[in-house]
């Protein structure tokens, strides 16, 4: 199976059957994200205790792009210091817009990998980035409390 495949394959699996798409009962902020171009709509639940991100979820609807980045993330985030969490978002937004291009650079984003060649879609960048710009935001907002 060629790696691409696999990708595919990984994508499709976290858009049909996303594990972390559900409420979170002790959420400590919950953001909305929203891609007017396509209508995408997520809301972004953490649950922060000393720093650390200790549980997310999402709710809303959207494309399977969107779906699969959003689930992939918060299985990347979770258990993640928000300081880290930060990191990997930036990262994951650095390899769409291909700021960053270093392999080893990008290992540590682990599934969210299989979003890579969605660099080669401009049409649906905003559809992978969504999640990633909310969290930040949602992070940033936290931080300010």
């Amino acid at each position: 199976m060629a790696l691409e495949d696999i990708y595919t394959e990984l994508i499709g699996e976290h858009s049909r059957n996303p594990e972390n798409k559900r409420h979170l009962p002790h959420a400590t902020c919950a953001l909305k994200g929203h891609n007017p171009s396509c209508g995408d709509e997520i809301t972004l639940e953490l649950q922060i205790e000393d720093g650390i991100v200790k549980d997310a979820s999402f709710t809303g609807v959207g494309c399977a792009i969107s779906q699969a980045s959003t689930d992939i993330m918060i299985d990347l985030i979770r258990g993640q210091k928000v300081e880290k969490a930060k990191e990997l978002a930036e990262k994951f937004i650095g390899m769409i817009k291909r700021e960053i291009t270093d392999e080893s650079e990008l290992e540590e984003l682990d599934e969210a990998l299989a979003l890579q060649n969605v660099s080669n879609m401009p049409a649906r960048v905003k559809c992978a980035v969504l999640a990633w710009h909310t969290l930040d935001n949602a992070l940033e907002d936290e931080e300010k409390k």
